[in-house]
């Protein structure tokens, strides 16, 4: 759960994973699950998790070791009835104690700070937030959201068990440096 790399496309995941990433998140906003199926071929061979952001159906399809779902998105029943991962979205504790308790195996915390990204997200939660998250559960928690190289060993800190990145996968290798000397 250390460095989870949130790409777009083979080439992406494939640089983040020689980087250092433990999980490669295919997410493509918007994409039917067709587009998705032919974008994530290959992802599977990568040495690492394989996550299919949003989408049970092409994440089963893909052979995905799982599946990350957002806070209004369905789908968690039927990822787990078929055996994927299941990781969700959570903004408090109570969205990361509802996701426990429904069945999820970790919780995508944040946004810890204002990302770029995601310009419709909820207010940052901050490291006051993402730690009281994850004393809050017993699952892994990954800091999400404004994490760069900067402060992802601030989130290993205070709790979390890894960090997810979007606009800096490609600087995996030092992420990956700066969360191994925070633990």
């Amino acid at each position: 759960m250390r460095l989870h790399a949130i790409v777009e496309d083979l080439a992406a995941a494939r640089s983040a994973v020689e980087g250092g990433a433990t999980v490669v998140q295919l997410r493509r906003k918007g994409a039917t699950a067709d587009e998705l199926v032919e974008a994530g071929a290959g992802f599977g061979e990568l040495p690492a998790t394989f996550v299919v952001n949003d989408d049970v159906e092409a994440a089963v399809r893909l052979g995905a070791d799982g599946v990350h779902l957002g806070r209004d998105d369905a789908g968690a029943e039927r990822a787990l009835a078929a055996g994927l991962l299941l990781g969700i979205s959570a903004a408090s504790v109570e969205e990361a104690r509802a996701g426990e308790a429904g069945g999820a195996a970790y919780v995508g915390a944040g946004p810890v700070w204002a990302t770029p990204s995601k310009p419709d997200a909820e207010p940052a939660i901050g490291l006051d937030g993402l730690g009281e998250i994850c004393r809050a559960v017993a699952i892994p928690v990954v800091a999400i959201g404004g994490v760069d190289v900067s402060n992802a060993g601030d989130c290993i800190r205070v709790g979390a068990a890894g960090v997810a990145v979007i606009r800096a996968a490609a600087e995996a290798r030092a992420l990956r440096a700066a969360i191994d000397a925070a633990l």
